[in-house]
């Protein structure tokens, strides 16, 4: 098992305070990891030490995760909010552009801050996470996605946490990763898992990401108006980008990758024989693309 990373508890101006894994040297190139839904910094355990070699890493556990702060608030989770947080954490090491890793949710946060602050992010790694544009097209033209993606809703409902305390966190993990991940490497992991799941508020926290995004979600066969921005101009991303892609994902369908390289004028993609948490599924891969890449 590796063992825990030392983590810094870091205040910002944004309001919250973050636990954050810091290696490697300050004066080489930063790079900033973000983790997804349901983990922590050490979704990033593989990479870490190995990034470190040759960059500046700076891995937070995101608002409303672990001991980082959890705000009340569906609101705190709005996806500028998230944004805030990292650009606030750069400033704070003095960083001013740096290489951003996304994974899952933590993708979209780094999706979003290529797209919109291009002055601070050099270049952009995306690992199983969608395009904006892309995943809210395929909600409504892709009716495996849209069917892959209904548990979004069900984390929307407010009545989820009163189960999970019903049937208890332990139980609740076990169903939660089933289909979707390696049961053999997460079982060495589960402690921290259910370390950080059971903090006051994490779970209420961790589902507010999704109570807050904007993204549609159509029941199976329901008919809704298609938003008009899906059909026009797209900006292209501005910097180049690396996408490592676990082609085994059974919550993010292969719909995803279709017309990313249009959206994305410099592209390198990597297909992994691996599911959606392919960084610790098949670390070996996404650090071999990864270090090629930087």
């Amino acid at each position: 098992m590796i063992p825990p990373f030392p983590l810094q508890r870091i205040a910002l101006p944004t309001g919250v305070v973050l636990e954050v894994a810091v290696a490697g040297n300050p004066a080489h190139p930063p790079i900033i990891l973000l983790h997804g839904w349901p983990e922590s910094h050490r979704t990033w355990r593989h990479q870490i030490p190995e990034l470190a070699r040759t960059h500046f890493v700076i891995a937070p556990d995101q608002r409303g995760f672990a001991r980082s702060s959890k705000p009340a608030a569906v609101s705190d989770y709005a996806p500028p909010k998230l944004l805030g947080d990292v650009l606030a954490l750069a400033d704070h090491f003095g960083v001013d552009r740096f290489t951003l890793v996304g994974h899952d949710w933590g993708g979209a946060v780094a999706w979003m801050g290529a797209l919109n602050r291009s002055d601070r992010v050099q270049r952009l790694v995306i690992i199983n996470a969608p395009h904006p544009l892309i995943f809210q097209r395929t909600m409504f033209d892709d009716p495996d996605q849209r069917a892959a993606s209904q548990y979004i809703t069900a984390f929307r409902n407010p009545a989820l946490e009163a189960h999970i305390a019903e049937i208890g966190v332990d139980a609740y993990f076990a169903k939660t990763f089933v289909g979707h991940a390696d049961q053999a490497k997460l079982a060495e992991e589960k402690p921290f898992y259910l370390d950080q799941w059971q903090q006051p508020g994490a779970l209420t926290a961790m589902y507010n990401w999704y109570r807050a995004s904007p993204i549609i979600v159509p029941q199976i066969g329901e008919e809704l108006a298609r938003p008009a921005f899906l059909d026009k101009p797209f900006p292209p991303l501005a910097m180049p980008a690396l996408v490592i892609w676990g082609m085994a994902d059974t919550a993010l369908k292969p719909s995803q990758l279709v017309g990313l390289d249009t959206l994305v004028p410099d592209l390198t993609l990597v297909k992994v024989d691996a599911g959606h948490f392919v960084t610790w599924e098949a670390p070996d891969a996404v650090n071999a693309a990864m270090r090629d890449w930087l």
